[in-house]
C-alpha cells in the first residue's frame, strides 16, 4: 500500500530508510519538494481548515507519519501504516547530507535566541554546510515578501519552524515558484536541536510514549494534546468495517 488515507490525509506509506532513497535522488535531481510531517494534530488541523487541507492535497509531494497517533490510525481502519518517521529525524539527516554534499541551507524560524544557537551548533558540527541564512519566526512581514527573500538566497534546503500551517503555507509559496529545494516544516526541532528544549529519552521513543515525556515535562502542552482523543474517535467513526 503506497498511500494511506487518514481523514482526508493521503501519508506516503514508506519507512524512514525508503524516504531516505527517495530524497537522496530528488536532491541529486535538484527537484522542487516539499515535505509535510503530520501528527493528529495536523491531521485534525487540516479537516477544520479547508485552505490548509487543500495545500496539503494540491502541494505537497511527500507526507510522513509523523506521530504514533498515525500509526495506530493505520491499525484501527486495517490500512497499516509502516512505521512512523518524524520531522527531527528527517531534519537532522537532511543537515548531515548537506554537510556531506556541501549544501546550501536556509533555516526560518523560533525566537531570536533559539535561532543563534541553532547557527552555531550548525557552524560547529557541520563545517562544510553552507548556511544561507538562519533566522527567527518573529518577523513583520508577509509571508510572499519572506518566500523573495528565501527564493533570493538560492537555498538546496528550506527549513521552517513557524507552527502549522504558517511554515506550510510559506513553503507552499516557494513550491509554486519552482524553487529547486527540498522543503519541509519542522515545527519545534529548532529547540531540540539548540538544545534548548530535550527530545524523550530512547526508552520513551521505544515505546512509542514520546507524546507522554513531552505532556510531563511541559504541562502546558496539555492544551494540544486534547486534539489526539478527537483524532481517535474521529478515525474509528470514519473506518470502514
Amino acid at each position: 500500500m503506497k498511500k494511506v488515507n487518514v481523514l482526508g490525509v493521503e501519508f506516503d506509506n514508506l519507512t524512514l530508510l525508503e524516504f531516505k532513497k527517495v530524497f537522496l535522488q530528488r536532491i541529486k535531481d535538484q527537484k522542487s519538494t516539499l515535505i509535510v510531517t503530520a501528527n493528529p494534530e495536523i491531521v485534525m488541523q487540516a479537516n477544520n481548515d479547508a485552505a490548509f487541507m487543500n495545500l496539503i492535497k494540491n502541494d505537497a509531494d511527500f507526507i510522513t507519519a509523523d506521530g504514533i497517533g498515525i500509526v495506530l490510525a493505520g491499525k484501527i481502519q486495517h490500512t497499516p501504516v509502516k512505521e512512523r518517521v518524524t520531522g527531527y529525524d528527517m531534519f537532522v539527516w537532511f543537515l548531515k547530507i548537506a554537510n556531506e554534499q556541501k549544501k546550501r541551507v536556509y533555516l526560518i524560524g523560533a525566537k531570536a535566541e533559539i535561532a543563534s544557537l541553532v547557527d552555531a551548533k550548525l557552524r560547529k558540527e557541520y563545517p562544510d554546510l553552507q548556511i544561507a541564512k538562519v533566522e527567527d519566526g518573529y518577523f513583520k512581514e508577509d509571508l510572499e515578501t519572506v518566500a523573495k527573500r528565501i527564493k533570493v538566497a538560492k537555498p538546496d534546503m528550506v527549513f521552517a519552524a513557524l507552527g502549522c500551517p504558517r511554515q506550510e503555507q510559506l513553503l507552499a509559496i516557494l513550491k509554486k515558484q519552482g524553487v529547486p529545494a527540498i522543503m519541509m516544516g519542522v515545527g519545534g526541532s529548532f529547540d531540540v536541536f539548540s538544545g534548548k528544549v530535550r527530545r524523550a529519552p530512547k526508552f520513551f521513543q521505544k515505546i512509542h510514549l514520546e507524546w507522554f515525556y513531552r505532556l510531563a515535562t511541559n504541562p502546558a502542552r496539555i492544551g494540544r494534546m486534547q486534539a489526539l482523543p478527537k483524532f481517535i474517535v474521529n478515525v474509528y467513526r470514519h473506518r470502514k468495517n
